[in-house]
């Protein structure tokens, strides 16, 4: 068999009996730092300009990011170029920082410094690989090999900072590879990293602990960020932070584990760009951090701008199920979805706690709309329908209606395949239930009661053939039912009957619908008109049509048949 699992072995577990982070609780946001510039723009197919990597930077500013990995300024002359042009146009605001990266090599380091001149602040992050795979395959080095390039890297890094004492220089070191490395040869490294660096005498460090590749569940890196945290020395004057990829598809589950397990700060990319699978997401950690009540300290109310800024930058659409920047991931098309989230807006007042079924957040908070939330197919039923005729017509239906009216819509969709639009939700409603011919149109009517009920007597049809039709019942429908059967023979047994007024005012108009049994068939009609009553006989007098014009030729009008 070609598709063999016996050639991979499982990773194996951190033996952490003590683990605390399962019962801590996220309070507040991590420290955030945006490597888009740098870890997304290397993974693309084509790297970005120098245009469009400012147009990036000056979308993160906006939305608040303080941190800001720009590139890596020695391996690479545009990122070089760009480095130079944020500092000497002063495009950096006082109280961001930009990250630039490096490897533990002399000459890489030098030039990194070279790119920084004149930055008023800025962190410097070194990285050399420390897993197993890599110092044995790749590098051909043991332990100390691996920790002797680390300790050089940061003292290098400490030295000629010295020279440029005017800049506010915060290190930062990553064993890349961590999740690959033994844990107790991870803290070593930090350990002879940190003893450089001396951040217990107040130099800033960040101590960066990347999944470069997701090697196994969330909980197992969670654990190796907390043996980190209670391994190390100086865990009081470091920050630690996560820089997460999506391998296995839970880069943010991780760094929110993470975050749980003792880590400071959070790398990522906005909607998770990154090579192989991608990075971790900020949006949607920095979203799902909102959904519980927390300030994630970044402004991602205009999620419409970041989607189409990033698309720009990338050239990588957002799938149209990216949470919450997704097209769709505010929008239900099951028919019990669209009901339960029809009646939750309903019933929700301003100002209360948001708690609305299938809508984790108010999507009103990204700068969409509830037009979005409902659309129509063939999975839709009577609560999407009835939801859409609301939103955009201000028609309210009751619920016999909505049941008989959404097999309509269904078996259109099931006709034409595909999405229903609000158009076609109108018009079907119009021709199936609103629509009055012409020789069964109400034209004036008169209404009298007296001590046996009410006398009725109405005028329908065309301007060139109408005619005059009187009962006698308890009630208006009851009297205009009887001229019915007097006229046509048609027994009639109202069902269902409920008007609604439209809209407010003097020019209110309303709506009636109605249920007959008219000879042993259902007939369901719907009328608007300025008044209650005239909504009600001509919503009558049309499920009437239904029954009366279903046994003649088509041609046929109701002068002809009264005649």
């Amino acid at each position: 068999m070609a598709f063999d699992h016996r050639k991979y072995a499982a990773f194996k577990p951190i033996a952490k009996k003590d683990r605390r982070w399962p019962d801590q609780v996220i309070q507040k946001a991590p420290t955030w730092c945006a490597v888009d510039l740098r870890d997304g723009n290397q993974s693309l197919i084509k790297p970005m300009s120098v245009a469009q990597k400012q147009r990036l930077f000056d979308l993160l500013v906006k939305l608040g990011f303080k941190e800001i990995e720009i590139g890596f300024p020695a391996a690479s002359q545009p990122d070089f170029d760009f480095c130079r042009k944020l500092i000497e146009e002063n495009r950096i605001p006082d109280d961001v920082k930009i990250q630039v990266l490096t490897q533990a090599r002399p000459e890489l380091i030098e030039r990194t410094y070279q790119a920084l001149e004149g930055a008023r602040q800025a962190i410097v992050h070194v990285y050399n690989s420390t897993s197993t795979v890599q110092r044995e395959q790749v590098f051909g080095l043991d332990r100390e090999g691996i920790r002797d390039i680390a300790v050089r890297g940061a003292r290098i890094v400490r030295d000629i900072a010295a020279r440029y004492p005017d800049t506010d220089w915060t290190f930062q070191y990553s064993p890349e590879s961590f999740t690959g490395t033994e844990l107790d040869f991870s803290a070593e490294v930090i350990d002879a990293v940190t003893a450089e660096w001396r951040p217990d005498q107040g130099q800033p460090v960040i101590i960066n602990l990347p999944a470069t590749v997701e090697m196994a569940t969330p909980n197992v890196f969670a654990d190796q960020i907390e043996w980190i945290c209670e391994n190390i020395r100086d865990r009081d004057h470091l920050s630690i932070s996560v820089h997460t990829h999506n391998d296995r598809g839970c880069g943010v589950a991780a760094a929110e584990l993470a975050v749980m397990a003792g880590a400071d700060r959070v790398e990522g990319t906005l909607m998770g760009n990154g090579e192989r699978t991608g990075n971790m997401d900020l949006v949607t950690m920095a979203m799902n951090l909102y959904s519980q009540g927390i300030d994630p300290t970044l402004d991602l109310s205009g999620m419409a701008e970041i989607t189409e800024v990033v698309e720009a930058c990338t050239e990588i659409s957002t799938h149209p199920r990216h949470p919450y920047a997704g097209e769709l991931v505010f929008t239900a098309f099951s028919g019990s979805h669209q009901d339960a989230i029809r009646k939750c807006l309903a019933r929700r007042k301003e100002g209360e706690t948001w708690n609305v079924a299938y809508l984790p957040i108010d999507p009103s908070d990204l700068g969409r709309r509830y037009e979005e939330v409902v659309r129509i197919n063939s999975q839709s039923g009577k609560g999407g329908v009835a939801y859409v005729l609301e939103r955009d017509y201000d028609i309210s239906l009751p619920r016999w209606l909505q049941i008989e009216f959404s097999k309509v819509v269904q078996q259109e969709a099931e006709t034409n395949g595909g999405e229903i639009d609000s158009h076609t939700i109108h018009r079907l409603f119009e021709e199936r239930y609103l629509k009055v011919h012409p020789d069964w149109a109400l034209r004036s009517y008169d209404l009298h009661r007296d001590d046996e009920g009410v006398r009725a007597e109405v005028v329908v049809g065309s301007d060139k053939a109408s005619v005059t039709l009187t009962g006698q019942g308890l009630g208006a429908v009851e009297a205009v039912s009887d001229a019915l059967t007097a006229r046509f023979g048609v027994t009639i047994a109202v069902e269902a009957y409920d008007e609604f007024a439209l809209g407010e005012g003097t020019k209110a108009n309303a709506l009636a619908c109605i249920r007959l049994n008219a000879n042993g068939r259902h007939c369901s009609a719907a009328a608007l008109a300025e008044d209650t009553t005239s909504a009600t006989l001509q919503a009558l007098l049309s499920a009437v049509a239904w029954e009366v014009e279903a046994g003649m030729p088509e041609a046929t009008a109701v002068a002809e048949v009264v005649s």
